[in-house]
C-alpha cells in the first residue's frame, strides 16, 4: 500500500500572474455502482481559484473509483454502468477475490478492472475563468465499489 507520510492539505501558491490551488472534495455514494455529476462542483472551484487562462486537473485518491466525460443524460447514465457490468462480470472469478491469491476481502476486482476503462485522472482547459466544456459534456465520477465517500483531488494551475 502507498501512503504519503503527511495527508495532502489544501494548497495555494502564486508567483507573479501564476496561481496555483488544490482542494480535495469528498463525494458520498450511495450505490455500488454509481455515476456522479461532478461538473458544477468543478466549476465553483475552478471560479474560486480565480484562474484566468490555464488547466484544472481531477485526481481520484481511490483504485475503483474513475473520472471521465461523457453527457450526464438519465438514460445514458443507465446504458454506461449496463455496460459496465455488462463487459466485466462481478461474479466471475478472480485471483484478487480469492483468499489463496489475496489478502482483498472486498471481492472488488471487477471495480478495479473496470476503474481501468474510465481512468483514474482528467486536465480540464481554463479560459476567461471558466472550465472549458463542449455543449453535452459533463465531470463525471464513477463509483464502482460503493457506497463509500470518495475523495477527488482537484488542482488548478495558470494565470490569474
Amino acid at each position: 500500500m502507498t501512503v504519503r507520510s503527511t495527508p495532502v492539505p489544501p494548497a495555494s501558491a502564486a508567483a507573479g500572474g501564476l496561481v496555483i490551488r488544490a482542494e480535495d472534495i469528498v463525494v458520498p455514494t450511495a450505490e455500488r455502482i454509481q455515476i456522479v455529476d461532478l461538473t458544477d462542483r468543478v466549476m465553483d472551484l475552478a471560479r474560486q481559484f480565480a484562474i484566468r487562462e490555464g488547466q484544472v486537473s481531477l485526481w481520484s485518491m481511490h483504485t475503483t473509483c474513475a473520472l471521465f466525460i461523457n453527457e450526464s443524460q438519465v438514460a445514458l447514465l443507465a446504458d454506461i454502468r449496463r455496460f459496465l457490468e455488462d463487459l466485466v462480470a462481478q461474479d466471475r472469478y478472480y485471483q484478487h477475490n480469492d483468499p489463496a491469491h489475496s489478502d482483498c476481502d472486498r471481492s472488488n476486482a471487477d471495480a478495479h478492472l473496470r476503474s481501468l476503462l474510465l481512468g483514474h485522472s482528467l486536465a480540464l482547459q481554463v479560459s476567461g475563468g471558466e472550465i472549458v466544456l463542449g455543449q453535452w459534456q459533463r465531470v463525471l465520477m464513477a463509483e464502482l465499489d460503493g457506497p463509500r465517500d470518495r475523495t477527488i483531488r482537484i488542482q488548478g494551475l495558470g494565470l490569474a
